[in-house]
């Protein structure tokens, strides 16, 4: 029988279309081959656990959690840490000194690094942030122009009410006193009289530091720990951490079109949603006072920092897009919550742990803040104990968990062996901050590690809690104000062990992290404020757990006997 003339009409293009699509296939193959070939070659010579050829470290996974985080969103999971296999990168750590790499897959590797001569050489270089974890999230945070950065339209020095406190901390928030976590020590002292004086403490300590974030940097009035009108939002930011966590690992889920097609995928881009319109009434609200204050001609009231980039946007807005200010807001409004909130509930429950610790701290804070009616700088400043159990706390679970970079050009460590460039080197600050090696005794709470004399013993960058190094050349801004500043290779202060009481605003050649001041004010007042009011005790019964999610937070809460105290 005869082919059809339609047959063999279609005959020989459909051939050459299938040998085409065949060779598209191999070529890819072949070039994942490579890619695979090129990553065994290069970590050879840095030794690991065994990795599968296919899923690479995935036994050490759990299913349905990792930890992550990206500071600023430039973070890498960390799926060794959780609820059953905490035990796991400790052990790890033990077994191979300074450096291992991790597999995600067959074609995706990541250098970890945890010991403190090989931070000092990364963290001293430029090297861009790693875009591998940027982009996934991209459709989450929106994407940035490469070239913006806060510190081309932020003024130096900050304005006093800019939300980094100068001289007084009551002046974060624009108020007579710390409000905000005052009003957080008035819900427990409700629940303590209407309830049981267990409470869960996270979603409460989260919802302040939500609150104080949005008055402090953003101007917003929110009550959000009374009213519950971002709820909504915590709630998003929670369930879409732990999508971001899920999908990293999961590299199916790399490919966009597999992604938004599965069931996280969908929920990913609802959730997305929800951000985004918070983040857009932020800002139209913000823009519409800005307004009102020009047409009042009022120009003594202080600044945020959202109206200093609101400002600049008005002057030029060639200078940022509209998705610039959105990512940066989401970002700020992101990262300026959830690792304090963190931080400040670990704090309370290691002293919950330690009472012989809490009641030292309290004696102290009664002794410089009296019933904490009012508090100053300077007093925060003089609370030496208090600052050793934060950093200790800090040390023992730091809310950031990791930090990475991709290398721009080759990379020697120490001991002589090298990197290429483009390899992807995470910094376990976990591992950093449990290495035998480094800290006697790693596991075991002990303030006393950060007395003057042993931190002069112990090298420099041994504690990273807020990371460290220089920051990435700025391009340079024409000033279109007085007193704002051009910004060109600007360096980050580290939260170094013998400076972390360093003065605001002092800007001279070194730029400090803004997260880094904004965050230790927030443990010590809340802290402060919490000490003076309770006794705090460990629910033995809950347990916490670690969370898949971009910082170190527990799954379930952390549950905490309350008992009120005189009050003095």
């Amino acid at each position: 029988m005869e082919a059809s003339w339609l047959e063999t009409r279609w005959a020989r293009p459909l051939h050459l279309a299938l040998v085409f699509c065949l060779a598209l296939v191999l070529m890819q193959a072949l070039k994942l081959y490579l890619r695979r070939q090129r990553l065994l070659r290069d970590l050879r010579p840095f030794p690991g656990p065994p990795a599968h050829w296919l899923l690479g470290h995935q036994k050490y996974w759990p299913v349905e959690t990792c930890l992550a985080l990206h500071c600023c969103f430039d973070c890498e999971c960390l799926r060794f840490l959780q609820e059953d296999n905490m035990e796991t990168l400790d052990e790890i750590v033990r077994k191979y000194p300074c450096a291992f790499p991790c597999w995600v897959g067959p074609f995706q590797a990541f250098f970890y690094i945890y010991d403190p001569d090989y931070a000092k050489i990364f963290l001293s270089r430029t090297d861009p942030k790693t875009q591998y974890l940027h982009q996934l999230m991209t459709p989450c945070i929106e994407k940035r122009t490469p070239e913006f950065r806060w510190a081309q339209v932020v003024p130096t020095p900050l304005p006093p009410n800019s939300g980094i406190p100068s001289g007084h901390p009551e002046t974060m928030c624009g108020h007579d006193g710390p409000l905000c976590e005052r009003d957080a020590a008035d819900k427990w002292e409700k629940m303590w009289t209407t309830q049981e004086t267990t409470v869960e403490v996270f979603e409460h300590i989260n919802l302040m530091a939500l609150d104080i974030i949005m008055k402090c940097a953003l101007g917003q009035e929110t009550d959000c720990q009374i009213s519950g009108t971002y709820e909504s939002y915590v709630k998003a930011t929670f369930e879409l951490g732990e999508i971001i966590s899920s999908r990293l690992y999961n590299f199916w889920h790399h490919h966009d079109i597999i992604f938004r097609l599965s069931p996280k995928g969908h929920c990913f881009q609802e959730l997305g949603k929800v951000i985004h319109q918070c983040t857009e009434k932020i800002i139209q609200d913000r823009k519409k006072i800005l307004k009102n204050r020009e047409k009042q001609d009022d120009t003594q009231t202080p600044q945020n920092f959202l109206d200093i980039v609101l400002s600049a946007q008005a002057e030029d807005e060639r200078a940022f897009s509209d998705a610039d200010l959105r990512s940066e807001v989401n970002t700020f409004m992101w990262a300026g919550h959830d690792a304090s909130a963190a931080g400040i509930s670990w704090l309370l429950y290691c002293l919950a742990l330690n009472p012989e610790h809490q009641d030292r701290c309290r004696t102290e804070i009664r002794s410089i803040l009296g019933d904490g009616s009012s508090i100053t700088w300077e007093q925060l400043d003089e609370m030496p104990y208090t600052t050793m159990c934060i950093k200790e706390t800090l040390r023992l679970i730091p809310p950031v968990p990791s930090i990475s970079r991709e290398l721009s050009k080759p990379l020697t460590l120490p001991d002589g062996r090298s990197l290429p460039a483009g390899m992807p080197v995470v910094l376990s600050i976990w591992g950093l901050h449990h290495n035998p090696a480094v800290w006697k005794d790693p596991k075991v709470f002990d303030p006393l590690r950060f007395t003057k004399e042993n931190s002069d013993q112990r090298h420099p960058c041994a504690f990273l809690p807020f990371s460290s190094g220089p920051r990435r050349n700025m391009l340079p801004v024409t000033p279109t104000t007085p007193g704002r500043t051009s910004y060109q290779n600007l360096q980050v202060h580290n939260l170094a062990e013998n400076d972390i009481n360093i003065k605001p605003n002092s800007f001279n050649d070194i730029r400090n992290c803004i997260g880094q001041q904004f965050a230790m004010l927030e443990l010590k007042v809340a802290t402060a404020l919490t000490l003076l009011r309770f006794q705090v005790a460990p629910d033995l019964t809950r347990p916490p757990a670690f969370s898949g999610h971009t910082v170190l937070r527990p799954k379930h809460g952390i549950y905490l006997h309350l008992k009120k105290l005189p009050e003095c």
